[in-house]
């Protein structure tokens, strides 16, 4: 009967495949460099740390992008907020009637599977529409009941990796009253927009009917970012504020109206459509936001080939812009007015 190889032995099978296939497929190509880098790791003997650093990072994002790629085809919302607020608090009742309205319309939320508005939003999705990304702290966190034991609860050691599913495999974000790690969420994915380092998507602040929180904060944003030139007007734009469940939910539905998706290609952003535009719809659109394409114009057509690799939204409508990358903003103004647009 024939025996396993021991893993030294496997491991050298395996290098051996890897090595003798082509590097015209770009995969491949890609693994190829990323093993040239771990044996670049070898030659200059870093830290053990560095090294545990980077073993822990690579194992916990492997499994996170096998675990997420099952459920790319369904849009989620990253819900962040307090994980101190107490189940009798108005607000932890408004995120979960929110979560719940999200999941009839076929959403699915992230959170980060602890307690308060985190446990709000898995118990208002429901297990199958949830996912929990929860962190290991010093002082442990345990995961909610709603999400703990299901297999789309994912343990990240470090913030960083933690942050990048948040950001990678949302289409939206939902923020709920809440402290330091709240602000934090909310200003990582503000940058990200702001400097077009994500897809564009809505932001949503939520808060109850009457509720503060947000307009404060955004008061303070306008008097001392906006007032001293941090941020261009047009920033302001990147967030919503809204009141109750059903606005931030029609917020989210109707960024995606007719946009669909987005991706850069040599230097320009396509922008994928559910529904073809008028030519002259893209005339006006040319008129409104001639500031964002300094060097030519937007213009509608097919998909362009270097997005053949994603075939599920090729017959999708395309406007393609020569967009500039300084003006998130405006970008987000551009999208809207494509939202509002009749069909």
């Amino acid at each position: 009967m024939a025996t396993s190889p021991v893993p030294d032995d496997r491991l050298r099978q395996q290098l051996e495949e890897l090595l003798s296939l082509s590097t015209t497929d770009p995969q491949t190509a890609l693994l190829k460099d990323l093993l040239g880098s771990v044996f670049r790791l070898q030659e200059q003997r870093l830290d053990m740390l560095d090294l545990k650093i980077l073993h822990r990072s690579l194992r916990e994002m492997r499994y996170a992008f096998r675990l997420f790629r099952q459920y790319r085809h369904r849009r989620k919302v990253a819900v962040f907020g307090s994980a101190r607020m107490p189940s009798e608090n108005p607000l932890y009742d408004l995120a979960r009637r929110f979560a719940r309205l999200l999941a009839k319309r076929g959403f699915m939320v992230i959170t980060g599977a602890g307690e308060g508005i985190m446990r709000a939003a898995n118990e208002g999705a429901g297990r199958e529409n949830s996912f929990g990304v929860n962190i290991l702290l010093p002082f442990e966190q345990e995961p909610n009941p709603a999400i703990v034991d299901d297999p789309k609860l994912i343990h990240f050691k470090y913030f960083f990796t933690r942050k990048l599913f948040f950001a990678r495999e949302s289409h939206a974000c939902a923020v709920f009253p809440g402290g330091y790690g709240t602000q934090d969420e909310t200003f990582e994915f503000l940058t990200l927009l702001q400097t077009g380092k994500n897809n564009p998507h809505p932001i949503v602040l939520v808060d109850l009917p009457g509720g503060t929180y947000w307009q404060r904060w955004g008061q303070f944003v306008r008097d001392n970012m906006l007032a001293a030139k941090l941020i261009a007007p047009e920033d302001l734009g990147l967030f919503r504020v809204v009141h109750s469940a059903e606005d931030a939910v029609a917020e989210i539905e109707g960024f995606y109206r007719n946009y669909h998706s987005s991706r850069f290609v040599k230097g320009r952003l396509v922008l994928r459509l559910q529904r073809p535009l008028t030519p002259a719809q893209v005339d006006d659109l040319n008129v409104r936001f001639a500031h964002l394409c300094p060097e030519g114009k937007i213009e509608q057509r097919a998909a362009l080939p270097e997005e053949a690799d994603e075939p599920e939204v090729l017959s999708l409508p395309r406007l393609v812009v020569p967009y500039d990358w300084r003006s998130a903003g405006g970008l987000r103004q551009l999208i809207d007015v494509v939202n509002l647009l009749p069909t």
